[in-house]
Protein backbone atom coordinates (compact mmCIF):
# COMPACT_ATOMS: atom_id res chain seq x y z
CA UNK A 1 0.00 0.00 0.00
CA UNK A 2 1.41 3.35 -0.96
CA UNK A 3 1.51 6.56 1.05
CA UNK A 4 1.55 10.13 -0.26
CA UNK A 5 3.12 13.30 1.15
CA UNK A 6 2.82 16.74 -0.40
CA UNK A 7 4.67 19.98 0.19
CA UNK A 8 3.08 23.17 -1.13
CA UNK A 9 4.64 26.57 -1.89
CA UNK A 10 8.22 25.67 -1.00
CA UNK A 11 10.20 28.86 -1.76
CA UNK A 12 12.78 27.26 -4.05
CA UNK A 13 12.76 27.29 -7.82
CA UNK A 14 11.33 24.12 -9.36
CA UNK A 15 14.46 23.63 -11.46
CA UNK A 16 16.70 23.37 -8.38
CA UNK A 17 14.28 21.02 -6.63
CA UNK A 18 13.99 18.74 -9.69
CA UNK A 19 17.75 18.15 -9.59
CA UNK A 20 17.35 16.53 -6.15
CA UNK A 21 14.11 14.77 -7.05
CA UNK A 22 15.87 13.04 -9.95
CA UNK A 23 18.53 11.75 -7.56
CA UNK A 24 16.10 9.90 -5.29
CA UNK A 25 13.44 8.75 -7.76
CA UNK A 26 13.10 4.95 -7.64
CA UNK A 27 15.63 4.40 -4.85
CA UNK A 28 15.14 2.71 -1.48
CA UNK A 29 14.07 5.02 1.34
CA UNK A 30 17.25 4.49 3.39
CA UNK A 31 19.48 5.30 0.42
CA UNK A 32 17.35 8.34 -0.46
CA UNK A 33 17.57 9.65 3.11
CA UNK A 34 21.35 9.29 3.10
CA UNK A 35 21.58 11.02 -0.27
CA UNK A 36 19.52 13.96 0.96
CA UNK A 37 21.26 14.16 4.34
CA UNK A 38 24.71 14.54 2.83
CA UNK A 39 23.72 16.66 -0.15
CA UNK A 40 25.12 20.19 -0.23
CA UNK A 41 22.14 21.67 -2.09
CA UNK A 42 19.85 23.76 0.10
CA UNK A 43 16.51 22.19 -1.01
CA UNK A 44 17.64 18.85 0.42
CA UNK A 45 16.47 19.74 3.94
CA UNK A 46 12.74 20.20 3.16
CA UNK A 47 12.83 17.24 0.77
CA UNK A 48 14.29 15.04 3.52
CA UNK A 49 11.52 16.12 5.90
CA UNK A 50 8.94 15.36 3.21
CA UNK A 51 10.36 11.86 2.72
CA UNK A 52 10.21 11.22 6.47
CA UNK A 53 6.61 12.44 6.44
CA UNK A 54 5.74 10.01 3.65
CA UNK A 55 7.29 7.14 5.63
CA UNK A 56 5.28 8.19 8.71
CA UNK A 57 2.10 8.24 6.58
CA UNK A 58 2.94 4.72 5.38
CA UNK A 59 3.35 3.56 8.99
CA UNK A 60 -0.10 4.90 9.88
CA UNK A 61 -1.70 3.05 6.96
CA UNK A 62 0.14 -0.21 7.74
CA UNK A 63 -0.04 -0.66 11.48
CA UNK A 64 1.88 -3.60 12.88
CA UNK A 65 4.24 -3.87 9.90
CA UNK A 66 7.95 -3.23 10.32
CA UNK A 67 9.32 -0.53 8.00
CA UNK A 68 12.66 -2.31 7.58
CA UNK A 69 11.04 -5.55 6.40
CA UNK A 70 8.66 -3.74 4.02
CA UNK A 71 11.50 -2.67 1.65
CA UNK A 72 10.13 0.84 1.07
CA UNK A 73 11.18 2.82 -1.99
CA UNK A 74 10.36 6.17 -3.59
CA UNK A 75 7.77 5.15 -6.16
CA UNK A 76 6.98 8.55 -7.60
CA UNK A 77 8.24 12.06 -7.02
CA UNK A 78 7.41 15.08 -9.10
CA UNK A 79 7.89 18.81 -8.76
CA UNK A 80 5.38 21.31 -10.14
CA UNK A 81 5.76 25.06 -10.31
CA UNK A 82 3.98 27.01 -7.60
CA UNK A 83 3.11 30.65 -7.38
CA UNK A 84 5.68 33.31 -8.28
CA UNK A 85 6.13 36.41 -6.18
CA UNK A 86 6.78 39.35 -8.47
CA UNK A 87 9.23 41.91 -7.11
CA UNK A 88 11.00 44.93 -8.57
CA UNK A 89 14.72 45.59 -8.42
CA UNK A 90 16.26 49.03 -9.06
CA UNK A 91 17.98 49.39 -12.41
CA UNK A 92 20.05 52.12 -14.07
CA UNK A 93 18.49 55.40 -15.22
CA UNK A 94 15.37 55.15 -13.06
CA UNK A 95 14.19 51.87 -14.52
CA UNK A 96 13.14 48.75 -12.67
CA UNK A 97 13.84 45.11 -13.43
CA UNK A 98 11.24 42.48 -12.63
CA UNK A 99 12.37 39.65 -10.36
CA UNK A 100 10.27 36.50 -10.12
CA UNK A 101 10.74 34.64 -6.84
CA UNK A 102 9.59 31.15 -7.73
CA UNK A 103 8.13 28.43 -5.55
CA UNK A 104 7.13 24.83 -6.14
CA UNK A 105 4.83 21.99 -5.11
CA UNK A 106 6.33 18.55 -4.43
CA UNK A 107 4.40 15.27 -4.40
CA UNK A 108 6.18 12.17 -3.10
CA UNK A 109 4.75 8.63 -3.11
CA UNK A 110 6.35 5.83 -1.08
CA UNK A 111 5.47 2.17 -1.61
CA UNK A 112 6.75 -1.23 -0.50
CA UNK A 113 8.24 -3.67 -2.99
CA UNK A 114 6.71 -6.62 -1.12
CA UNK A 115 3.09 -7.32 -0.34
CA UNK A 116 3.15 -6.88 3.42
CA UNK A 117 -0.52 -7.01 4.46
CA UNK A 118 -1.61 -10.25 2.77
CA UNK A 119 -1.99 -12.22 6.03
CA UNK A 120 -3.60 -9.46 8.05
CA UNK A 121 -6.19 -8.68 5.34
CA UNK A 122 -7.27 -12.33 5.14
CA UNK A 123 -7.69 -12.53 8.92
CA UNK A 124 -9.82 -9.36 8.87
CA UNK A 125 -12.11 -10.80 6.21
CA UNK A 126 -12.65 -14.05 8.10
CA UNK A 127 -13.51 -12.26 11.36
Amino acid sequence: MEAVARLRNEPTSPRKMRLLADLIRGTEVEKALNTLKFSTKHPSVPLEKLLLSAVANWRVKNEGVDVASADLYVKTIFVDGGRSLKRMRPAPQGRAYRVRKRSNHITLIVDSRKTVNANTENSNIQS
